[in-house]
């Protein structure tokens, strides 16, 4: 019954987006990702096609264009409404356009318009953006190539219509992949490890700081990507300068030169031997409903739950005798295991590992900004560093608003996130441990748990860093202007990156970090050359405006004069040719000199989603209770009636597109309530609908629910 779902419209016609291939390169620690998205339209009438998909939420998207028969159409980016009206007003005069932009919710989807593609066309659509790779708890460096996007709660009262994904089983999206990476490093390349099946890697040169790699033949859509790398020496502080760029005006930031540095604090021997032994654990697990999804599509098919679970009692079992912890779960509402903190000791720890053990994905939607307001409304205990530990899965829809009150909060609570399964949004959980002075890690299987907690633990018992300075020691005429914010959070083993803008002529630098670790003054210190590197591209210029950018967009939320700091943005991303929550990419096809004539075909790409549709098993289950439980109907009344309730209140909320799932609900509900005056229903599972205004009788239908007054059987699934 499900063999067409999301693969053919509801007129059975094919979905236009054919195949994407993506080249990954990395160099020592930045990647840069090129996708192209192939697109050909088999239908009589032209059409416009829409695609939601994920990126890393701090991806600086820096290039975008479209290849339509032998022209090429390179994107602007512009202020994101005027790119919107010149979007829709190429659309109206029969123009080609396409038009990329970042969600308003999550930096982490974006969502792309192919507009006005002719009968028999095919369209290749590039995407470019680059990225900063996450150091993991084994040195490696991680790349993940998100190819799952979940659904976003969106919270109740909050505004905005969230994100409309139209979805598939993994098994039955419609397009391919092909993936290829090249490593390059100044260090040998010791392994690329995978999630997902991979050719050999193969060395390019006999020193081993380069190589290749591929995706094995036939990987399907149930899985991200994930890119473990591996050098050796990885943990060396190194600086790269790239020269500005020729066209750009001088004293611009992209037109000069610009120093990534990167970091690897040592601490001393004597402090790290005398790690904290005190702190207040706060726990946070979210058990909201899609918490009971698959952590991953493999065989073992262990939920999202499960695996938050166990890694919670990881770090219930190796937290340090005589600290205070407390456990917090949330769905629609939340709840705590002790009033308030307690010690730590076998009874408190017993205790707490049976309610843990109890714990079920059970709580609806996923309210996280209730109890965080709580937890941080709690007084801190005098001489115990509280330190917050979270577990979801990421699917909310106010990810900005969360990180904002983390922020806000991280002067006295830092802030480790976990993100449980494929699919986390890596904009809330990179979000909440970067604004909250903590580390992020993602769990998606059992292989890896161990020493990601063990990691994250290890960071939480080292003392908290102290009056942080970075300085600068430039030749004379030189100057500097640091892009990138305060370092705040220091760890042993964890990388600290900056940006800077330079000036003038020199040929050698250096930069200072100092900071006090339990009252023990300590100071890193890196000499690096001045000249500019090698051709890179613009890389460090993309990843410091985007920077910028971020710094900018999170002054905009909490700041009187938002317009003010939004030009500032609008006009950063603009000149940088990077993507922001202000501006999106505009490409129009002004070289077709006819006219594509036909009314406009709307299509949406299904996306891969980690999900069960909740509206349609409630669906079912009241039609299986009418066709086969009236005997026993005073048992279940009460409760048909309430997901009768929960369906109609669905009927309004934001799945506002025409092909939703969410449409026709008023006509759906007349339809089971015709069951009980001796009309019946044949059903067929679907995932997206639009009301038929045809009449049966004296009755409307739904395409896929019908009325069937004469039908043989009380109920029949066809």
């Amino acid at each position: 019954i499900m063999d067409c779902c999301g693969l053919l419209t509801l007129q059975k016609e094919p979905v236009p987006l054919k195949s994407i291939e993506v080249e990954l390169e990395v160099r020592d620690h930045v990647a840069t990702v090129v996708s192209t998205l192939n697109y050909e339209n088999k239908e009589d009438k032209p059409l416009e096609a829409v695609f939601v998909f994920p990126l890393p939420g701090d991806a600086a998207v820096c290039h975008f264009s479209a290849q339509i028969g032998q022209t090429q159409i390179v994107a602007e980016v512009k202020e994101k409404q005027k790119a919107r009206e010149e979007y829709d007003d190429a659309l109206s005069s029969g123009q080609q356009a396409f038009l990329l932009e970042e969600s308003d919710e999550s930096p982490d989807i974006f969502s792309l318009r192919v507009g006005s593609l002719p009968p028999a066309e095919s369209a290749s659509i590039r995407l470019e953006y680059v990225t900063e790779l996450a150091v993991q708890a084994d040195d490696g460096l991680r790349f993940c190539l998100p190819g799952v996007l979940n659904p976003r709660y969106q919270p109740q009262g909050s505004e905005g219509a969230g994100v409309q994904v139209t979805s598939v089983p993994a098994s039955l999206v419609p397009y391919s992949l092909s993936f290829s990476a090249r490593v390059s490093s100044p260090r040998p390349i010791s392994k690329v490890e995978s999630n997902c099946s991979l050719d050999p890697l193969q060395y390019l040169n006999t020193d081993q700081t380069q190589a290749t790699v591929k995706l094995a033949a036939g990987h399907k859509f149930d899985r991200d990507v994930e890119l473990l790398i591996y050098y050796k020496d990885a943990h060396q502080p190194t600086a790269v300068v790239e020269a500005g760029q020729a066209s750009a005006e001088p004293g611009s930031l992209m037109g000069d030169p610009v120093v990534m540095v990167s970091l690897y604090p040592e601490f001393p021997q004597s402090v790290m031997s005398s790690t904290a032994s005190c702190g207040e654990f706060v726990f946070l697990v979210d058990r909201s409903g899609s918490m009971d999804c698959a952590t991953n599509n493999t065989e073992q098919q262990e939920t999202r739950i499960s695996s938050a679970k166990d890694t919670l009692l990881l770090l219930l079992k190796s937290l340090p005798m005589g600290c205070y912890f407390n456990i917090y779960s949330f769905g629609s509402s939340y709840e705590h295991i002790f009033p308030k903190s307690v010690e730590y000791g076998e009874k408190t720890m017993e205790e707490a590992l049976k309610k843990v053990e109890q714990m079920k994905a059970d709580l609806g939607g996923t309210e996280i900004l209730e109890p965080l307001k709580h937890i941080y409304s709690q007084p801190c205990i005098p001489t115990q560093p509280r330190q917050l530990f979270v577990f979801t899965d990421g699917e909310v829809g106010n990810t900005k608003e969360v990180i904002d009150l983390v922020k806000k909060n991280s002067g006295s609570h830092r802030c480790f996130s976990f993100g449980i399964g494929e699919g986390a949004s890596s904009a809330l959980i990179n979000g909440m441990a970067k604004e909250g002075g903590g580390h992020a890690q993602f769990i998606t299987g059992t292989d890896r748990m161990q020493p990601k907690v063990m990691q994250s633990l290890r960071f939480a018992l080292q003392p908290a860093v102290e009056d942080v300075s970075v300085t600068w020691d430039l030749p004379k005429g030189s100057t500097v202007t640091v892009l990138s914010p305060p370092i705040t959070t220091i760890f042993q083993g964890k990388r600290s990156l900056i940006y800077a803008q330079l000036t003038g002529q020199a040929a050698e630098g250096c930069v200072t970090v100092k900071y006090s670790l339990a009252g023990h003054p300590s100071e890193n210190q890196l000499h690096f050359s001045l000249r500019p590197a090698e051709d890179t591209g613009l890389i460090v210029h993309r990843l410091a405006a985007r920077t910028l950018i971020c710094l900018l967009e999170m002054e905009a939320e909490n700041n009187e004069e938002k317009e003010e700091v939004k030009k500032k943005v609008v006009q950063l991303s603009v000149q940088s040719g990077v993507s922001s929550s202000f501006t999106a990419f505009i490409a129009v096809n002004k070289d077709n000199n006819k006219e594509i004539q036909g009314p406009l075909l709307h299509r949406d790409i299904p996306s891969n989603k980690n999900n069960y549709s909740e509206v349609w098993a409630t669906i079912l289950a009241l039609i299986w209770l009418h066709g086969f439980k009236m005997d026993a109907k005073d048992e279940w009344e009460l409760l048909a009636a309430k997901a009768v309730s929960w369906l109609s209140a669905q009927k309004g909320s934001k799945h506002k597109n025409k092909h939703s799932v969410c449409d026709g609900y008023t006509e759906l509900l007349q339809s089971l309530r015709l069951m009980l005056t001796g009309y019946f229903v044949l059903c067929v599972p679907f995932f997206s609908s639009t009301v038929c205004d045809r009449v049966c009788g004296s009755r409307k239908y739904i395409v896929g629910l019908q009325c069937a007054k004469n039908c043989p059987w009380p109920l029949r699934f066809l």
